[in-house]
């Protein structure tokens, strides 16, 4: 028997426990065991038998993640041998043209003591070269694993395809002005990666090749659990079961959860529901104290009349007065007679008709 993940994570001042997950050794050399007898019955070649199957372990979680995560596992024994095409994308360095980033980068990787790296390519003629889907297709049966510089990873996404993810051989970044440089390349090369997705509760691991001996498949398989384990971001109990598997094979158990947590669950399950319903109660009786209050606010305020008042330009009205009806007087005859009666009206006025002329005395010296 042996104990992984016994840890604590701190955070925002409060100690967080994670599961302490315990394997069993023989059960698991067991499992090994049958899976490397199973694919010796099914594999007609032993020669390719290294190179076609994979083992992998598979995660089944108490719950769907929160948040995606990629979890990085170092392995005692690497899954790829040297024979394995890598290829590097950089990022293009400035006052430089393709060709003269891709002689750099590859004297930097000689001068760091990288030697897994069989072609660099630079994001310039990536974007160029690699344009069409055929290319694209061509590129990713050429190489066994990408690599990335740090850099530029997020520009990949749309240039790439997504070939690369359904096959799972996305690019890895890799920080490339590290001091450890070699280090870093050959963890990541021999080493392994898990997706946990936040739309489901499996993840799957690759540990192992079915060239390994039990020793190897096993050790790794340790190595593998306690990474995942000290990695995950879950709180409590996250791993339910666990599973080794090929890509023929059935699923064969080496490690299952107890139940004992389930009651705690349980309890914070039905706290919860309570502290919601109260929740849900206040708020309601908070609604309707406000409603309340306002049909009472409603009822006390008389209803306001609002004044107008005139503006500048705006006339005074006066009170309507009675209009007198002017009659037409008539108009006067043409003529002689129109004469006289334009005299007579002269004569009422006090004024001297129009035509008549006024007769002056001329005085004689």
């Amino acid at each position: 028997m042996r104990l992984y993940g016994t840890h604590t994570r701190e955070a925002s001042g409060m100690a967080e426990k994670v599961e302490d997950v315990v394997l069993d050794q023989a059960q698991v050399k067991k499992a090994v065991q049958a899976l490397q007898a199973f694919l010796k019955t099914t594999s007609t070649q032993d020669t390719l038998l290294e190179e076609s199957h994979q083992f992998s372990l598979l995660f089944t979680l108490w719950k769907i993640p929160k948040q995606a995560q990629t979890i990085r596992i170092p392995l005692p024994h690497g899954l790829r041998s040297d024979v394995d095409e890598v290829c590097l994308f950089t990022r293009d360095e400035p006052k430089m043209t393709s060709d003269q980033t891709q002689r750099f980068y590859k004297k930097l990787l000689e001068e760091r003591g990288v030697k897994n790296i069989t072609e660099v390519i630079p994001y310039k003629v990536l974007k160029t070269e690699y344009k069409p889907y055929e290319a694209k297709r061509k590129l990713l049966g050429n190489f066994e694993m990408f690599l990335s510089d740090d850099r530029i990873r997020r520009l990949l996404t749309s240039h790439i395809g997504k070939h690369f993810y359904e096959r799972k051989k996305d690019p890895l970044s890799v920080n490339l002005q590290s001091k450890h440089l070699a280090r870093d390349i050959q963890r990541l090369i021999q080493g392994s990666t898990m997706k946990v997705s936040k739309k489901g509760s499996c993840c799957m691991a690759r540990v192992a090749h079915s060239g390994m001996t039990t020793e190897e498949v096993t050790e790794n398989i340790e190595a593998t659990v306690s990474t995942v384990v000290n990695k995950l971001r879950l709180k409590g109990k996250g791993i339910k079961v666990i599973h080794l598997k090929s890509q023929s094979s059935v699923a064969l158990p080496i490690y299952t959860s107890d139940l004992s947590h389930l009651t705690i669950i349980e309890d914070a399950q039905r706290e919860a529901r309570k502290a919601k319903k109260a929740s849900s109660k206040l708020q309601r009786a908070k609604k309707q104290k406000t409603s309340t209050e306002k049909t009472e606010a409603e009822e006390e305020i008389p209803e306001l009349v609002p004044i107008v008042t005139p503006s500048k330009k705006a006339k005074l009205q006066t009170p309507p007065q009675k209009k007198k009806v002017l009659e037409k007087a008539p108009k006067p005859p043409v003529g002689k007679k129109g004469q006289k009666a334009k005299a007579k009206m002269a004569k009422k006025k006090g004024t001297r008709p129009p035509s008549q002329k006024i007769k002056r005395k001329v005085v004689k010296s």
